[in-house]
């Protein structure tokens, strides 16, 4: 079989839209809804053909495997979950864009949409505000490659006002300019679907309404890790405010022989920082290109990334270096964050030694408060994951697991002797469907709870966030493909668990 590349495929599906709408009027066709709710409005390719539409929403399921459907009493909180944002310096010399021509498990190391991240936020941004939430969890992976430009652009969106999303002297010189004769990569001045001048628009200053709400953040592996893999080093850190870029795979370089990939199935990072090392040292040997630096792009360490996002969110934890913390979010309501974030390199969850007492502390003191607990990471794949879940499943108030990091829509229910509780995965911001959630904790009549649960699509103003998300869809190795959207049971439904 012969190989296409990400632009090839684009052509072909954006070729097949032309023709279909070509033969079909837009007549009758819903608006999407302005507050991104899926509720009310949602995107379809309703032709099967790589173009999408408004389509109507998507109504809450009903879910009863914890308990039975019951009528609500009163609102207990409204929360927001955005995650895996991964706002990036699309032309950082510390990228490893050129991996991507190795296939998967390397896909993520290149999207055709990536120039739009901020963006993408300040839409969900936009949503979120519409849905008024008490209280916004920011699920991790704000950044993407551990930068300090990137973290204030993406802290900028949150807190609102002017961000600035280009870098270096031109705004944006990447993998995907124009004077770029690699075909490999999309380029939206040359390639199918163009869009001329994007990159120029990409960079261009816009202003965030901001959040306008508490928010509280949670850790990611690319919010301290280079690539969301390896820890910074001299080399990545020099790369960063350099001015020279790899941006081709060097003649030769390949997968060592035996080499292990990463198995903890997550989609949003390279393989394991050996492997990562070995092909950088092996790649700054072959051929560069000539980049503007950009000191802002300095790399940082962990420490800084998390004063940063506990000083911008008000956010109070017990040690100045991690993201562990507790929250009572109104009267009956408490969030429990969990930081599972290795500092020394990798991207999967990894449990501390005293992680699991703190947290069985914490349930104690929130006596018969509901509790909710929040990790970037699915404690189930983490290693030293079942000692959290031990402890959760010890304790009756606990009814809900929140994360990211897989960039998928799912729901389950973990049925526990204590009641149970549902573990709910949030898509990415970077990866089609490119949503976030929204969340209602009710009081039933029978003394349980209901969760009511359903995705926001970003709303930003103008037509680079649709961009961006038709881009998304139409990547041959990308959430569509990979079902990252998940069931409907996966996405709105109500959820409901008995006392």
């Amino acid at each position: 079989m012969t190989e296409i590349t990400r632009r090839e495929a684009l052509a072909r599906l954006l070729a097949g839209a032309a023709l279909f709408a070509a033969g079909c009027g837009s007549e009758g066709s819903p608006q999407p809804a302005p507050t991104g709710s899926t509720l009310a409005s949602t995107w379809r390719d309703r032709g099967g053909t790589g173009s999408l539409s408004a389509a109507p929403g998507e109504v809450l399921l009903a879910r009863t495997e914890l308990g039975p459907q019951t009528a609500a009493t009163e609102t207990l909180a409204t929360l927001a979950h955005v995650t895996d944002a991964h706002v990036l310096d699309a032309s950082s010399p510390a990228r490893v864009t050129f991996l991507d021509r190795l296939g998967a498990p390397f896909e993520s190391t290149f999207r055709p949409q990536e120039a739009l991240t901020a963006q993408v936020l300040a839409g969900a941004v936009r949503s979120i505000r519409a849905l008024r939430p008490h209280a916004v969890i920011q699920g991790g992976d704000l950044i993407d490659n551990d930068q300090a430009n990137e973290l204030t652009r993406a802290l900028a969106v949150l807190e609102g006002g002017t961000v600035h999303p280009g870098s270096g002297r031109h705004g944006y010189f990447g993998v995907q300019s124009a004077v770029n004769p690699d075909p490999f990569y999309y380029r939206p001045d040359l390639d199918a679907p163009q869009h001329p001048g994007l990159l120029r628009r990409s960079a261009a200053p816009f202003r965030s309404p901001g959040l306008r709400a508490p928010w509280f953040p949670v850790l990611g592996d690319h919010d301290i890790l280079v690539a969301g893999e390896i820890a910074p080093t001299p080399t990545t850190r020099a790369l960063a405010i350099g001015g020279e870029a790899l941006w081709e795979l060097p003649p030769g370089l390949t997968l060592p022989p035996g080499a292990k990939l990463t198995g903890n199935g997550s989609p949003d990072g390279p393989p394991s920082s050996s492997l990562v090392n070995e092909f950088l040292a092996e790649a700054l040997a072959g051929p560069k290109v000539n980049v503007p630096v950009d000191p802002a792009r300095r790399q940082l360490d962990a420490t800084d990334v998390v004063g940063r996002l506990r000083t911008a969110s008000t956010t109070r934890t017990a040690t100045p270096d991690r993201l562990d913390y507790t929250v009572e979010i109104g009267p009956r309501l408490t969030l429990i964050v969990l930081d599972l974030a290795r500092r020394g390199g990798g991207s999967g969850g990894l449990v501390a030694p005293d992680q699991p007492a703190w947290l069985a502390a914490q349930l104690d003191a929130a006596r018969d408060r509901w509790v909710i607990v929040a990790t970037h990471q699915p404690i189930a794949g983490s290693v030293g994951g079942e000692q959290i879940l031990s402890v959760l499943d010890q304790h009756r108030q606990v009814i809900a697991t929140l994360a990211g990091h897989t960039h998928r829509n799912r729901i389950d229910p973990r049925t526990t002797p204590a009641g149970g509780y549902w573990t709910i995965q949030t898509a990415s911001l970077i990866d089609y469907p490119q949503q976030s959630r929204g969340l209602r904790v009710l009081a039933t009549n029978n003394g349980g709870v209901a969760i009511e649960t359903w995705m926001l699509d970003h709303t930003f103003g103008g037509d680079l966030g649709t961009i961006s998300r038709q881009l998304a869809y139409l990547d041959a190795q990308g959430g569509r493909p990979g079902g990252f959207a998940g069931r409907h049971l996966d996405r709105n439904a109500t959820l409901y668990r008995e006392r």
